[in-house]
């Protein structure tokens, strides 16, 4: 399992500003920019060929960028119907088999919703489902950090304590941590350096020193109601606190990827890169 060396930003997909939109020209683009890690967007289908994925894998350790992928949006693994079940599987599967070609490390996705139903019961269902993809995986030989992402909305599946409990249950499962979504699914809370430091301790206390060293981190700007998420934001059009945030993740010597899913993708990723870098800890 790959395992990273230092904590690396990058962009949720191709740079906005990339002269000729192919993964292959994305990747290159964001080593120009200065940047170190790239999502591959995966989230209509995976369209991703698996010749052209070995040619990405080559590209992306030839320019040293570390990649990881977003499974498609379509993904129920509570579904009632068994039907579309099976077909989140198998999208979660193809996304982590492609980034695995692609010389990948980390695959996130929205694991489901709740749907009205117990909160337990929803938990114990996605486990089993996510349990019969790991299993899938390593039967292929398919080495993937499976990442549930902590979701923006409390009608979707996936809290903090939810995905620990997970990652506990189910091995090659850690989570994925989009801070927005936090911030916006608890209204507005969770956006302070007293509660960043909680979180990230609570997942060391959990989770071991392991997972704040490969940790996969989504961040942005959000704009949120009483009911969750609406839509991501620029991080200075914001009300995110995300210079007290990087400096959290540097104070608990965090090593992963932090990809940026503002809309100005690169923008965001190297303004939070160039401030990580200016931090001087006491």
């Amino acid at each position: 399992m790959l395992r990273p060396d230092r904590l690396r930003f990058g962009t949720a997909g191709i740079p906005i500003s990339t002269p000729k939109r192919s993964t292959i020209e994305g990747i290159i683009h964001v080593r120009n920019l200065g940047l170190d890690a790239m999502e591959l967007e995966f989230v209509r289908g995976v369209n991703l060929k698996p010749e052209l994925a070995k040619k990405i894998k080559y590209i992306a350790q030839k320019h040293d960028i570390l990649l990881t992928a977003h499974a498609p949006y379509y993904i129920n693994l509570n579904a009632t119907e068994k039907g579309k079940v099976e077909a989140s599987k198998r999208r979660i599967i193809q996304s982590a088999e492609r980034l695995h070609e692609a010389g990948g490390w980390s695959v996130v996705f929205h694991a489901g919703y709740y749907l009205k139903q117990p909160p337990k019961s929803v938990y114990s269902r996605i486990k089993r489902e996510i349990e019969d993809i790991v299993r899938e995986l390593q039967n292929r030989g398919i080495g993937i950090w499976v990442r549930p992402e902590l979701t923006g909305k409390p009608t979707q599946f996936g809290d903090l304590r939810e995905l620990v409990k997970l990652s506990e249950d189910v091995e090659m499962v850690l989570p994925a941590i989009d801070f927005a979504h936090c911030h916006a699914r608890n209204t507005g809370k969770m956006n302070t350096a007293g509660e960043w430091r909680e979180m990230l301790g609570f997942i060391e206390d959990r989770l071991g020193r392991e997972a704040l060293d490969s940790m996969h981190i989504h961040i942005s700007g959000i704009n949120y109601t009483s009911k969750g998420e609406r839509n991501h934001l620029n991080l200075r059009e914001s009300d995110m606190n995300w210079e007290d945030l990087l400096r959290v993740l540097k104070e608990f010597r965090v090593k992963g990827v932090v990809i940026s899913e503002s809309p100005n993708i690169e923008g965001d990723a190297l303004l939070m890169k160039r401030k990580y870098l200016e931090i001087k800890l006491p």
